[in-house]
């Protein structure tokens, strides 16, 4: 009984979408006495989570799981940086990025399984200004749509979507210098997103190349783009290629800064937060440690497989009516070519 692993849940019985009880039922279930010396707290007022992982940390404790949504297990991943406690999740969330990135199951089962195997990575993690994330940050229009989402009564991908369509047409880009090794360049832009992970969450992929293994993060830019041009970029941002669009920018840095003219807001992992003119960014590599599923299967809702089969094969279907175009096109200009010889000649 002495060599059992320790690992504190900590469940934020308010946030989230998820019934905590439910889960607090399996927990006995999957991380059994005879490997886990397992103790169940719930929070009780803002910033308790933190507490908890903190004091996890002074005991030596091995692993401490956020049991609630995006905020939770922010609060408790900033805690823990640089030390050897690891961070466990399951999701509860409205968006769930980071778990998602990680492979972790949305379903409880599935979440406490990946802990029971208690396989354990040392990840990078980022920082924008003075604040830790571990998912995605940015600036721009993801950033004004998480302080309006952080402002519903109702949460979840719904209600996300709403203010994502309700606002999106009526955001004004902003123009941006941004700097990297010295180098300044102008950007007008509808977004720009840093990730340290693959996407914002609910399996939109923001930056679908993103590793929290590399020591770099990647940056997209997304600049202004039509009406029309908008329901390609959302499926997109879905079937992982909204980098091959040609109002995308992306690279890979260690860190870099922003410039816009006036203060306003940024997000970290979803939460707002008002900032000021200057942002800096970076990435600190093998920063935290976490419980990882190697088990590498992303699970797609139906709708989501649905619109990705659609856009493929609609856009399949284009390309074949461009390129009978572009041959009737040819065809045409050769006809035309053949008709000026033959008039030059008479």
């Amino acid at each position: 009984m002495q060599n059992r692993i320790s690992v504190w849940f900590v469940v934020n019985p308010i946030s989230g979408t998820t019934d905590k009880s439910k889960i607090v039922d399996l927990i006995p279930v999957y991380m059994e006495a005879s490997r886990f010396d397992v103790k169940i707290w719930y929070t009780e007022f803002r910033g308790h989570a933190g507490q908890i992982a903190r004091k996890a940390v002074e005991e030596g404790i091995k692993v401490v799981v956020a049991v609630g949504g995006d905020g939770t297990v922010n609060e408790v991943a900033r805690c823990l940086i640089h030390t050897n406690t690891a961070l466990g999740i399951i999701p509860c969330g409205s968006g769930n990025g980071l778990a998602r990135h990680l492979f972790i199951p949305m379903n409880p089962e599935g979440a406490l399984q990946v802990l029971s195997t208690c396989t354990i990575e040392v990840l990078d993690y980022g920082m924008i200004n003075d604040t830790p994330f571990f998912c995605t940050c940015g600036l721009g229009f993801d950033a004004f749509v998480s302080s309006k989402f952080a402002k519903s009564e109702r949460r979840g991908l719904l209600t996300y979507i709403d203010n994502t369509l309700r606002e999106g047409l009526r955001y004004k880009p902003d123009t941006y210098e941004i700097e990297i090794d010295g180098e300044k360049q102008h950007y007008k832009a509808f977004l720009i997103a840093c990730a340290n992970a693959s996407q914002y969450g609910n399996n939109v992929f923001i930056a679908p190349q993103a590793s929290m293994m590399d020591g770099l993060m990647d940056v997209t830019i997304m600049e202004p783009f039509t009406v029309l041009e908008a329901p390609q970029i959302a499926i997109q941002l879905f079937n992982k290629t909204i980098d091959k669009n040609s109002r995308i920018r992306t690279f890979k840095c260690k860190s870099l800064r922003i410039h816009r003219k006036s203060p306003g807001v940024i997000h970290f992992d979803g939460d707002p937060k008002e900032e000021g003119t200057d942002i800096e960014v970076r990435l600190v590599p093998k920063g935290i440690h976490m419980v990882v599923n190697t088990n590498e299967q992303v699970y797609t809702p139906p709708l989501i497989r649905a619109f990705t089969d659609f856009y493929n094969n609609m856009n399949a279907e284009i390309n074949l009516i461009r390129e009978d175009i572009s041959k009737q096109q040819r065809r045409i200009k050769t006809i035309n070519q053949e008709m000026l010889r033959r008039l030059r000649n008479h």
